[in-house]
């Protein structure tokens, strides 16, 4: 028998899974929340990435951000999918190694990732896909590299 989720658990388990990726705090038990042999990333531009990737962009971005934060907004549930408003913030402190636009120099300020993203659980309640598009004009702007 397979275990459902209802949408408030799925978004308990959401909320959780990002607040682990952007703080990594216990990334054993991030890994939880994934299943890690079938997820797939979609991101902006065609960028197609797998949990490896995933976990080393957040891993780029918890070196460059420091004080980050994540928050989600309008949550719409429909089946296994949940899709969501998320502001990741920090300030940029490191260089960040995978923008956009390639290594970026810190500049010092606060900068806010502006997402809409959608997921995809299995029946395990574990994300298996998730699709995000990002404000990436006003993000090069906020690090610095507008027009790259």
């Amino acid at each position: 028998m397979t275990q459902r989720f209802t949408r408030n658990e799925l978004m308990a388990r959401l909320i959780r899974a990002g607040e682990l990726e952007v703080s990594g705090e216990d990334p054993v038990e991030a890994a939880t929340y994934f299943d890690t042999e079938k997820f797939r990333f979609h991101g902006p531009d065609g960028f197609e990435s797998d949990f490896a990737g995933l976990t080393a962009y957040f891993s780029s971005v918890r070196e460059a951000f420091a004080d980050r934060t994540i928050r989600r907004g309008i949550v719409i549930a429909e089946g296994d999918h949940l899709a969501c408003q998320t502001w990741i913030e920090g300030t940029f402190t490191r260089e960040f190694t995978l923008s956009p636009a390639g290594p970026l120099p810190p500049n010092g300020e606060r900068i806010v990732f502006d997402l809409i993203n959608i997921f995809r659980f299995d029946d395990r309640g574990r994300l298996l896909e998730e699709w995000v598009r990002a404000d990436n004009r006003s993000l090069l702007r906020q690090l610095g590299a507008e027009g790259r």
